[in-house]
């Protein structure tokens, strides 16, 4: 019985498990755009990014790595943007499950 819950504890260790975080006050970008916005993201427009919109969103974080967004952050990201009046400087706060450089989005506010 000992032998059986030390491996069920070393699975679940060796599992790896995605919580949740939080972004606040990010520069959201389209990722057509990114590699030039890391730059300057805040210069990024809103029409620029709504005219990209094929290509999908993502934030660039405080240490410049931009995570690109699932389909549903996608959604999320278009439907605010379209109803924001911000020309530039569009920054978000995201929660999400980061894996690697992609974000699966749980919430998005502009």
């Amino acid at each position: 019985m000992k032998k059986l819950i030390m491996l069920a504890a070393l699975i679940a260790m060796a599992v790896p498990t995605f919580a949740a975080e939080t972004w606040t006050n990010v520069p959201i970008v389209d990722t057509s755009c990114a590699a030039k916005a890391k730059a300057n993201p805040d210069a990024h427009t809103r029409a620029c990014a709504l005219q990209c919109e094929k290509g999908g969103y993502g934030i660039v974080t405080s240490d410049g790595t931009y995570l690109k967004f699932d389909a549903a952050g996608n959604a999320k990201a278009s439907a605010a943007l379209k109803q924001s009046k911000q020309t530039d400087h569009l920054r978000v706060t995201v929660t999400g499950e980061r894996d690697g450089d992609n974000l699966k989005v749980s919430s998005l506010k502009m």
